[in-house]
């Protein structure tokens, strides 16, 4: 899995390049949350629930029903949110599934159930490039750590940012495109 500091990329992504009117600040937020989310599954170790079992980790949680269901129950917020329940929707789901797909692209694990509970079957990403993170924190703060984020800045934050800018910039000039067609009509 990619840290704690990696799977807000896509939220944040989203956010930057979409703006504050279609991703207001606290649906932001609470696609930071669901973004994180799914790895709350390593607490079932602690209750004896192996690796590979449905709600073991990489299961349920990072199903795409689960990031329906989240994304579902999220929605209901969406006038605290300020936006539409749609849009809250989509924005949760995406948030949430983004963190399984991003674990597809890691070095390590069993997979990923993405079509639970219409099947348990865990699939990877065709590559896998993402440095998988270790779940221990003394391990994060060693040479190993610098270069599982090195590999997350490499394949995450550097594309996701580029095309986050990219259609900041898109929509900046169609803001400036439309503005410079009302001054020549008045």
């Amino acid at each position: 899995m990619p840290t704690i500091l990696t799977h807000p990329a896509v939220p944040i992504a989203l956010a930057v390049g979409l703006g504050n009117k279609v991703v207001p600040p606290r649906l932001l937020a609470a696609g930071i949350v669901a973004s994180i989310l799914p790895d709350l599954d390593v607490i079932a170790f602690r209750f004896g629930i192996a690796y590979a079992d449905e709600f073991g980790h990489r299961g349920f949680s990072h199903s795409l029903f689960g990031a329906a269901l989240v994304g579902l129950l999220g929605a209901c917020l969406y006038r605290w949110y300020g936006t539409g329940f749609k849009r809250a929707w989509a924005f949760l789901f995406i948030a949430m599934a983004s963190h399984g797909v991003l674990d597809a692209f890691t070095t390590g694990g069993k997979g990923i159930a993405f079509f639970w509970p219409l099947s348990d079957t865990r699939f990877f990403a065709p590559w896998q490039v993402i440095e998988v993170s270790s779940l221990s924190l003394s391990r994060f703060f060693s040479h190993r750590g610098v270069e599982i984020l090195r590999s997350e800045f490499h394949w995450v934050w550097l594309p996701l940012m580029s095309v986050a800018l990219l259609m900041l910039a898109t929509r900046h000039l169609s803001d400036w495109l439309g503005s410079a067609g009302r001054t020549r009509r008045t």
